[in-house]
């Protein structure tokens, strides 16, 4: 069985990104290491989501973990009830 993702933040994590660089996002919300997978998700039945720099660039990750674009952000959170 799948466990719901948890709302980690409301507001998506700024992240400095290195071209080819591979970084593993949390995709449950309980990771210690936010925005970033620590190994939390075992037995929850989600796991982590590999994003790969394209470019050095800044990007916004997701911390709500309710994205239609994840890892990053699509403004899911401003939506969510507190």
């Amino acid at each position: 069985m799948m466990d719901k993702p948890i709302v980690a933040a409301r507001q998506p994590f700024k992240v400095d990104v290195q071209a080819g660089k591979a970084y593993y996002w949390c995709a449950c919300g309980r990771s210690k290491n936010q925005p970033f997978c620590d190994g939390s998700h075992k037995g929850t039945g989600l796991t982590p989501m590999a994003y790969k720099a394209d470019a050095d660039k800044t990007v916004w990750l997701c911390g709500c973990k309710q994205t239609k674009s994840a890892p990053l952000c699509d403004g899911t959170h401003k939506t969510l009830q507190a």
